[in-house]
């Protein structure tokens, strides 16, 4: 076994998922946050609200958050060629498909993996820890112990230049550009600014119905647009998910016939965007936790009830899925914790503007309960928002207690 000793600096969801994977192949590990966070593990060596510098610098490599990618500390580490995707770069010599974009990424990655795995490629999947992956840490070092041809990797839109400095991509599909994540982009054309640069040098897929990516691909060398692609699940977006990965997949030569016997039968991932027929009425469940999200849903269909899980109280640009509900006109909106208990402050904004209709639940259960005595009153339900986990144990619960499913 390794005992090797690795810093781990910052310890958000990225942080917090290397320390797992370095855990179970024997690393010894140090890890710090500049913040003073709840975070106790007897096996690691913790300083809260500091980093170390001698400490890091005697470990053996660095994994360094992305968030802290830009930093002075990070890079001093760089120069050291300390750095993880520096220590082992196996990786970089593998071919390497990027997926991002504010929605879409992890069915659209999944979909790509299945279509090369169905083809007898020897493929890895990883990458963004937010999106439901064990993190880039964990793609890294599995990629660096086993023989693959291809890896594709889910990149949340905030990490752009970590994942450019540290993975080399031949490909990159662009699934949309829509209002996530302000607080680090702060625009949508600062967003398109950043992957204008991210994509050079790359071959890039972009989705022929996001007028902001027609409007990036004016200043691109090499791209490829990708249209809806007819599969039997529901929503326009789930399509264009579907057409991103065959136009991908149909770039690398893979056969055709694989391409659409893999899309036709291609399950959703939990937590994704799910339509339920129960008792003849129309669920709808999945994480929707942006506006352009909610409103691709929209698009779709119209609710008569509407469960949604609320965003952190710092994230002020995702309370605006509450005004895109509102102007859908729904009969009633049940609000629950999502990310964090903030449905004092979601009921304030729809009363402010105007919804009366307001129901408030705190646990599971009452989510559950709730949803039983709304599918009695109403025809098309949605439970989304924000709050990925919680959603996925209510899509669990509703599996179990009722059996027809589309």
């Amino acid at each position: 076994m390794d005992t090797k000793k690795v810093a781990v600096l910052g310890l958000g969801v990225e942080g917090k998922n290397a320390i797992k994977s370095l855990k179970k192949r024997g690393y010894r590990i140090y890890a710090s946050d500049k913040n003073r966070i709840d975070f106790k593990d007897e096996e690691v060596e913790v300083d809260l609200g500091k980093h170390d510098i001698n400490k890091i610098l005697s470990c053996d490599f660095v994994v360094i958050s992305p968030s802290m990618w830009n930093t002075k500390l990070a890079s001093l580490i760089k120069k050291k060629k300390k750095v993880i995707c520096d220590v082992f770069n196996k990786h970089k010599s593998i071919y390497t498909i990027g997926v991002t974009g504010t929605n879409g990424k992890t069915t659209t990655s999944l979909m790509i993996y299945e279509i090369l795995k169905n083809s007898k490629k020897n493929v890895l999947i990883g990458g963004n820890a937010g999106g439901g992956f064990e993190g880039y840490t964990e793609l890294i070092l599995e990629a660096n112990e086993g023989n693959y041809e291809y890896m594709v990797i889910e990149i949340c839109d905030m990490t752009l230049d970590f994942v450019d400095d540290c993975f080399d991509l031949d490909m990159v599909v662009v699934t949309n550009i829509g209002e996530d994540h302000l607080n680090y982009h702060k625009t949508l054309e600062n967003f398109r600014r950043k992957l204008k640069k991210f994509l050079k040098n790359k071959i890039a897929i972009l989705n022929s119905k996001d007028p902001n990516l027609v409007k990036l691909a004016k200043e691109l060398d090499n791209y490829i647009f990708y249209d809806e692609y007819d599969v039997p699940l529901f929503g326009r977006f789930n399509k264009l998910n579907a057409g991103a990965a065959a136009a991908a997949a149909k770039f690398l030569g893979i056969d055709p016939k694989i391409i659409s016997h893999t899309l036709k039968n291609f399950k959703l991932p939990k937590g994704r965007l799910k339509h339920y027929n129960i008792n003849n009425k129309h669920i709808i469940i999945g994480k929707t936790d942006n506006k352009t999200a909610l409103e691709a849903v929209l698009n779709e269909m119209k609710f008569d009830a509407m469960f949604i899980g609320t965003p952190r109280r710092n994230e002020y640009w995702r309370f605006k899925i509450l005004d895109v509900a509102y102007k859908s006109s729904p009969k009633l909106i049940v609000l629950f914790p999502g990310l964090e208990d903030t449905v004092d402050m979601a009921k304030k904004r729809l009363e402010k503007l105007g919804f009366k209709n307001v129901v408030t639940v705190k646990t599971i259960d009452e989510i559950v309960k709730m949803f039983e005595f709304v599918l009695e009153k109403y025809e098309k339900i949605f439970i989304g928002g924000n709050g990925q986990k919680k959603i996925n144990k209510i899509q669990d619960i509703l599996e179990a207690k009722f059996v027809q499913y589309q």
